[in-house]
């Protein structure tokens, strides 16, 4: 038996084996759901016994197909031919038959309430592979049942929709937050452009914890009067897929003129790069790189200009990367001859370099002096003495947080506890020591974790290594040729991207998704390109040729980690009038772990008592909202002086470094009862241990946070339904020295 029998066969048995794999767990799940609905037989209903056993005949009878189509085509030629002969008879009623089938299960898992109880892995990994083996067939040509670059199309197409419709997942118009920090991340947003909604001294500044470069573009609808909460959630989710698309759509420019070779690699770099997620200004930044690789000089440079200072008004720790990337680009693009470079080529490949580094480095400093000069001729301090938060270091303001008490917030998957930063300081080195250095390492999050799973290591190897094996395979088969000095140019920077992630993802309030990778996926996404460029393209869309063990290498290139992430997350969450029977469905052991969002008539009591509560303390003292401003910045509560100190996220990030100076005037305004009222997310105060998801963080909070408010200060309500607490001052004199920090 020679080695490709051999490997064909191993290929044949990993089919059946998934295959088997899949059907028997969604077997299970369908039982789950069917289980527990009646007394007709056992615990299975009528209805729900038949749909049942229907299922196990089905799912039997789909593997007896598999494994004779796997071992035995020929048995399915005549079969196959019918089909042939079906789909030409269809004509173009078959792409009208793709496109509802295509779009069939994200109405059913997303809008709809059958998702909620059909929320199972497996039993929608199954429809996944139905709905592709169905749009393989419909879109394959001529007498080819199902075509390999059709399989591969349908496959990218159809995880690219799920992930879509995943991000547009939250958009809707309920007013309370959707995650940790997702409200208060809407009030960040709103104050560059739309500051005017808010009762608050004109001439005063209003700290934003959150980068130039993020308020600018969340900012955006803001620029716009009477934007509402659906609007600027639409928003957001649109900046989770356009940056993506167009980054590929410029990295992918070459592909332009085969509009659907070129369709589907925007899509799949939007799927590669969701994985970590990556945020909108750094994606931006690495688009001006890709535009400025290969473009004229007077083209290039002003676009390395403006991605480094792009990306240095966002994080400190992005400004080495367009730069490096752009050096990447160019210099393992340079043809060979003889051996020798091609000596222009390299030179602008440092010219370049240089010029990205000193746009992030360098150009942000000399305009912030110049404007500083004009508007003060004065000796003024230290750009190191800035304590106004712009910018963010190693970790994201993401909208889907953790609760820092004992639980996970509904509507929510757990990610990184948002930070910033002052200014960097003339030496940016010592900055970048003092910012490391602020706050504790969690290594152990790099390994499977109570917060993340699989720990940052899987996930990325999970989310890398199919990309890395086509890369080596290419450049092993001499399919895409590269030098020694070329090879080391591309490995040493991802080497050191590398190391900054994996540091940046083991800092607390991190290390709960792959985002702190952003330089290294974006910079092995550039490496992709070149291999797509330069044999990749060939190689890849002749199926014939490609061996078959990388033909599953490639089909794991696609479906990743953000597809079957996506796939699982489409649901609804605006069912509740449903709950009784979804309860029964998915076994839920209280009606709140299906995290239904509140009915009409819920919420609107919930901002009634809100107001009313508001409008009673606001003679008595200043009403601050630690949590939920977002009910100020779109009008849900009215006639609220802002109070700008004391936001959730700053607690939080002062709470991780123990910044006990911090602390000490929010202490003092507790101790004076400053606030009359104070609306937060409900404050508990149990310390947990690393078992526990976001342990760490959630005994800062307790420490910094929880405790010391909740001694001087004690619920008048808790909405729980809302997940929001009114507290008041306690009467009377109260010792807490045995409660702060």
């Amino acid at each position: 038996m020679n080695k490709i029998t051999r490997e064909d066969k191993l290929l044949k048995v990993l089919i059946l084996f998934l295959a088997g794999l899949v059907l028997y767990r969604a077997s299970n799940e369908f039982h789950a759901i069917a289980w527990g609905t009646g007394k007709w037989w056992g615990e299975f209903s009528l209805t729900w016994g038949v749909l049942y056993y229907l299922f196990v005949v089905f799912s039997v009878l789909v593997f007896s197909l598999t494994i004779f189509f796997v071992w035995n085509k020929k048995l399915f030629v005549p079969i196959g031919e019918c089909i042939i002969t079906i789909r030409q008879r269809m004509g173009n009623f078959r792409w009208l038959l793709w496109l509802a089938l295509l779009v069939a299960p994200v109405w059913f898992f997303q809008y709809t309430a059958w998702g909620v109880a059909f929320q199972k892995l497996y039993i929608r990994i199954l429809i996944w592979i139905i709905i592709v083996c169905l749009l393989t067939i419909l879109s394959s040509r001529q007498n080819q049942l199902a075509g390999w670059n059709e399989f591969l199309a349908s496959l990218i197409v159809t995880a690219s929709i799920f992930s879509i419709f995943a991000s547009l997942n939250y958009v809707n118009n309920y007013p309370f937050s959707l995650g940790w920090s997702e409200g208060n991340r809407l009030w960040d947003y709103s104050i560059l452009f739309g500051r005017d909604v808010y009762i608050y001294p004109a001439d005063m500044d209003i700290p934003v914890f959150l980068d130039l470069g993020r308020r600018i573009i969340g900012g955006v609808p803001f620029i716009f009067s009477g934007v509402t909460i659906a609007t600027a959630r639409l928003w957001v989710a649109l900046t989770l897929i356009f940056p993506y698309w167009l980054l590929g759509i410029v990295l992918f420019r070459a592909e332009f003129k085969n509009k659907v070779s070129w369709l589907l690699l925007v899509l799949w770099t939007f799927l590669f790069l969701k994985q970590g997620p990556i945020h909108a200004p750094l994606v931006i930044a690495a688009t001006m790189v890709a535009l400025a690789w290969r473009a004229p000089l007077w083209v290039a440079i002003p676009l390395l200009f403006g991605a480094g200072y792009l990306t240095e008004s966002s994080r400190f720790t992005w400004v080495f990367a367009p730069g490096i990337w752009i050096i990447m680009l160019e210099f393992a693009s340079a043809p060979f001859s003889k051996g020798k470079n091609d000596s222009t080529l390299w030179k602008r490949s440092i010219i370049l370099g240089v010029l990205g580094l000193f746009g992030g480095l360098l150009l942000p400093t000399m305009i912030r002096r110049s404007a500083v000069s004009i508007l003060s001729p004065q000796p003024v301090a230290p750009l190191s003495a800035e304590v106004i938060p712009t910018s963010e270091p190693l970790k994201t303001a993401a909208t889907t947080v953790p609760e820092p008490t004992a639980t996970v917030t509904a509507f929510s998957t757990p990610s990184a506890i948002a930070t910033a930063e002052p200014a960097p300081s003339n030496n940016y080195f010592d900055f970048v020591v003092e910012q490391v250095s602020d706050q504790p390492f969690l290594w152990y999050r790099l390994l499977p974790n109570s917060t993340y799973g699989s720990g940052i290591l899987l996930a990325l190897l999970l989310a890398i290594v199919p990309l890395i094996v086509f890369l080596i395979y290419l450049s092993a088969k001499k399919i895409w040729p590269l030098s020694g000095l070329q090879k080391l140019a591309l490995i040493i920077p991802l080497l050191a991207f590398l190391a900054v992630g994996l540091v940046a993802s083991t800092k607390i309030g991190g290390g709960g998704d792959l985002h702190n990778m952003d330089m290294f996926l974006i910079g092995i996404l550039f490496v992709g390109a070149l291999a797509w460029q330069n044999g990749g393209r060939e190689w890849i869309t002749n199926g014939r040729n490609i061996h078959p063990i990388m033909k599953v290498v490639i089909v794991a290139l696609i479906i990743n980690s953000s597809s079957i992430t996506s796939l699982f997350e489409m649901r609804s969450y605006t069912h509740a009038e449903d709950i009784s029977w979804l309860s029964t469905l998915t076994d839920a052991p209280f009606k709140s772990t299906l995290e239904m969002l509140p009915t009409q008539s819920e919420t609107e009591s919930a901002i009634q008592t809100i107001q009313q509560e508001a409008d009673k303390a606001k003679s008595q003292g200043e009403v601050l909202f630690i949590d939920q401003r977002q009910l100020l910045t779109f009008g849900y509560i009215t006639e609220i002086p802002l109070v700008p100190e004391y936001e959730k996220k700053v607690l939080m990030n002062q709470a991780l470094s123990s910044n006990a100076d911090y602390f000490q005037p929010y202490y003092a305004d507790l101790v004076a009862k400053r606030f009359s009222l104070i609306i937060t997310e409900p404050l508990r105060t149990p310390i947990q241990d690393s078992s526990y998801q976001f342990g760490e963080e959630n005994n800062a909070w307790v420490k910094w946070v929880a405790n010391p408010t909740l001694c001087y200060y004690e619920p008048l309500e808790t909405l729980k339904n809302v997940r929001v607490q009114l507290l008041v001052p306690k009467q009377g004199e109260v010792d807490c020295s045995a409660e702060l920090p």
